[in-house]
């Protein structure tokens, strides 16, 4: 399946990034994002590219205990991409930006017998982190994703959408992913004036996507979205959906959690909620600059602290070559 070109420009302060053509499927409803096939790992689908002109930095920092450290400098940090050293052109400590959350719940027949831990892990999280100034969507996905509150900050709306969902059918994780971040959290603009969040409540076993987890995955980063991953797993063993839980939390500098009860979530939730008001900002110039198609990896450390952890998106994704 070949999508037809498609160009969004999306203005990053000074910065430009410019969407490069996407290949894909035929127009889609938002509540059934059409897509690629499940396995092709980005061969068919091309996955979407940038043209990199200033990359954006969003990232916490902790000590080895996990506490927040908040009172450091753009002078405290060093920034490489592909392992080259790069120079900071922009710095802030970002403490209080309205937020945008995708809530992403599953509702296949896999985790029937965890789903009312689900809605009332769901409901805690929206009553816990929102504020009049943040927004957020509820997207549930079985065989294919559905939103079923968009994006609005009336707390009740989406605690009514979480109640009404019912359990049924496959796991279209992927899919919900990118079409939450495609077609929603990338709405508001500019960029840089929202943290986007996404929290995702299931086993991960994706058995119906037709994008792959890679093509996700991209569209998140693209999005500047943070994963955050809530297993429902309450086996003890890590599964293969516990592993992509923690890699796409990995990759976008989010956090996995494992809870084995719904009260065992308010400490999680606080954290998130800590962190996404505790989070640093940099935008640098890649030096070379090349828009060669390629992922590249982004590296953030403190000067001389090894004693502190710092938690990132790993890189980002450049333009083809014309």
């Amino acid at each position: 399946m070949k999508f037809a070109g498609l160009c969004l420009a999306a203005l990053a302060l000074s910065g430009i990034v410019c969407l490069d053509t996407l290949r894909a499927a035929p127009k889609q409803s938002p509540q059934a994002p059409a897509a690629a096939p499940q396995g092709q790992e980005g061969t068919e689908s091309a996955p979407i590219r940038a043209e990199v002109t200033r990359v954006n930095m969003l990232f916490t920092v902790t000590d080895k205990k996990g506490r927040f450290v908040t009172d450091l400098t753009k002078n405290d940090f060093q920034v490489f991409e592909n392992k080259k050293p790069q120079s900071i052109m922009e710095f802030t400590a970002e403490t209080d930006l309205p937020l945008r959350l995708a809530i992403l719940i599953d509702t296949s027949n896999s985790i029937r017998d965890r789903f009312h831990f689900q809605q009332e892990a769901a409901m805690n999280f929206i009553n816990s982190v929102m504020r009049t100034q943040d927004k957020a969507i509820v997207v549930s996905f079985d065989t294919a994703a559905e939103l079923v509150a968009d994006m609005t900050n009336d707390t009740s709306q989406l605690e009514h959408a979480v109640r009404g969902l019912r359990p049924g059918g496959g796991t279209a994780l992927y899919d919900a992913i990118y079409f939450a971040c495609k077609e929603k959290l990338m709405k508001d603009q500019p960029m840089y004036k929202f943290r986007r969040a996404m929290v995702i409540l299931s086993d991960g076993e994706d058995n119906e996507s037709r994008y792959s987890r890679e093509q996700a995955l991209e569209m998140a980063q693209r999005a500047d979205t943070v994963i955050y991953t809530i297993s429902t797993n309450i086996t003890h063993v890590e599964t293969e959906g516990d592993k992509v839980m923690r890699y796409l939390a990995e990759q976008t500098g989010g956090a996995a959690f494992f809870p084995f009860q719904a009260k065992d979530l308010n400490q999680s939730f606080e954290n998130i909620a800590n962190e996404l008001r505790h989070q640093y900002n940099l935008f640098y110039r890649p030096e070379p600059l090349e828009n060669d198609g390629r992922y590249h990896e982004v590296q953030i450390k403190v000067k001389g602290r090894k004693d502190l952890l710092v938690r990132a998106r790993k890189g980002y994704y450049a333009r083809r070559p014309v």
